[in-house]
């Protein structure tokens, strides 16, 4: 992929349904299509008739990796489906979700897609390995597969209480096997994960815009820490551990990553990104002409911000939204035109004019130079920037591809070191205050370790292993090279 955006990586997006006599597939397909915002590497679905399994992966978006003949192919009542942003493993196609293995009391497979990161993920791997077992990919998913297919055989409750006691980070899981579907969350409730119910079944997404995508009415949010399981009986649900001492629901849901038509804990995204902007105006205001948000995630942002502030809202930005989702490199001449930058600016619109510039963070400070760069050679008379979110001080452990600490623009300068390092008349980032009330949730439950350095559970591992030296070529080809004839 083009390695210009400066924005966090998305999570990925994760889908179930069980629905005897619907065409799950087909759904699963819709339903992905949905979710395209949270991971674009990859993308798969896998269905269960109750007897056989059948699964098709593949590199791409989801219109490019799946055909009406593989829609025919994956019949069932039960399927999964998962489109992937790599944070654990390789942007490579073993490591495209679901992900099949086999139970090792009874020999049946078992599906799995996973949305989050394992912290402790290369402890768990070498004790899995040290009974034998062969990993087919480098995703912490699969970890969690095996873990799932080795568990001591009794009830299912009693098998997802012994994974839940080992595996540590963030985790929304849906997972299939000949006759079930469960859906499985953290018990801090990182990633986002919803039920909706279905004529004939049930279904569960990453993001309530999926369920609204196919006219399912959504049922609630999975609880963190809760299992739940949909069977020929209908749904229920359980709690095979402790609940966690606190929630840590990741900030960046809702400032980023989630649809601005997704729910999150019963706040319309939509809603708390105006919020948030609204804020930004009161706690960083500047007499300005215009407010122009930046594309897509911001927008709202910046017509609260407008609004607060009474001053014209305008699109002064227009987004190419195919830009960069391509692994065909650009030229130089390419780069030079700013194509990569996926933006062209409305010249008419910004010329002469005071901007307010609203953007949802600075991550590296790699790209927001080039966008400020934009509007004042459009004819900006000055460009003042508003981040709604506080500065980026630490990496993510979660699920989210962010940087390294000494990556961090924010971690290594000063606010006024960042303003001039982006060209910009003025630079205000929202308060971790303001952002927390603009969610509508109460501040302990959301994780903000990116801003804060305070993390919810134990990262030192991770950390280590972030600052290491990247993986390198050689290695995510001969990753990808895992029995890749004998996957399913």
């Amino acid at each position: 992929m083009i390695p210009d955006s400066d924005n966090p990586r998305e999570a990925c997006g994760v889908f179930g349904v069980y629905s005897p006599g619907d065409d799950v597939a087909r759904l699963t397909f819709y339903g992905l299509y949905a979710l395209q915002h949270r991971g674009q590497e990859s993308a798969g679905i896998a269905t269960s008739n109750g007897t056989d399994f059948s699964l098709r992966t593949g590199m791409g978006l989801v219109s490019q990796v799946f055909d009406e003949e593989d829609l025919a192919y994956l019949r069932g009542h039960i399927s999964i489906g998962h489109t992937r942003y790599s944070t654990s493993g390789g942007s490579v196609a073993c490591n495209a979700q679901p992900i099949v293995v086999n139970d090792r009391h009874n020999g049946e497979p078992i599906a799995l897609a996973h949305n989050g990161n394992l912290t402790n993920v290369e402890i768990l791997r070498e004790d899995l390995e040290a009974q034998g077992i062969q990993f087919e990919s480098t995703a912490d998913s699969e970890v969690i597969a095996h873990l799932l297919s080795i568990a001591p055989a009794g009830t299912w409750e009693e098998r997802f209480h012994y994974v839940m006691r080992r595996i540590e980070g963030a985790y929304s899981v849906v997972i299939m096997t000949r006759d079930r579907l469960f859906a499985m969350r953290d018990p801090m409730g990182v990633r986002p994960l919803c039920i909706g119910k279905m004529e004939n079944g049930w279904v569960v997404a990453s993001e309530s815009c999926a369920l609204e995508h196919l006219g399912v009415p959504m049922e609630r949010e999975v609880q963190p820490g809760e299992v739940v399981m949909v069977d020929a009986q209908g749904m229920t649900s359980f709690f095979p551990v402790a609940p966690a001492r606190k929630r840590a629901i990741c900030t960046f849901e809702y400032t980023y990553f989630a649809r601005p038509d997704s729910r999150l804990g019963g706040q319309l995204v939509y809603l708390a990104r105006e919020a948030m902007g609204a804020q930004l105006a009161m706690e960083h205001p500047v007499g300005a002409d215009i407010v122009v948000g930046v594309p897509d995630s911001a927008i709202p942002a910046a017509i609260g911000y407008a609004r607060a502030a009474g001053i014209p809202y305008r699109e002064g930005l227009v987004k190419n939204r195919y830009v960069g989702r391509t692994f065909i490199q650009p030229d130089q001449r390419i780069r030079e035109a700013g194509v990569s930058l996926k933006f062209n600016a409305l010249s008419e619109v910004l010329r002469g004019k005071r901007v307010v510039l609203v953007d949802d963070s600075i991550v590296r400070g790699t790209t927001t130079p080039r966008v400020v760069s934009l509007v004042r050679n459009a004819g900006a008379a000055e460009v003042h920037m508003r981040i709604t979110t506080p500065p980026i001080v630490s990496p993510c452990f979660l699920g989210v591809d962010m940087a390294t600490k000494a990556e961090l623009i924010a971690a290594n300068q000063s606010i006024e070191e960042i303003r001039a390092h982006i060209g910009a008349d003025s630079l205000g980032f929202l308060s971790l205050d303001g952002l927390n009330v603009s969610t509508g949730q109460v501040p302990a439950d959301l994780c903000n370790a990116c801003f804060t350095g305070v993390y919810p559970l134990n990262v030192q591992m991770q950390m280590d292993r972030l600052e290491a030296p990247r993986l390198r070529e050689p290695e995510l080809v001969a990753a990808e090279s895992l029995n890749r004839a004998g996957r399913p």
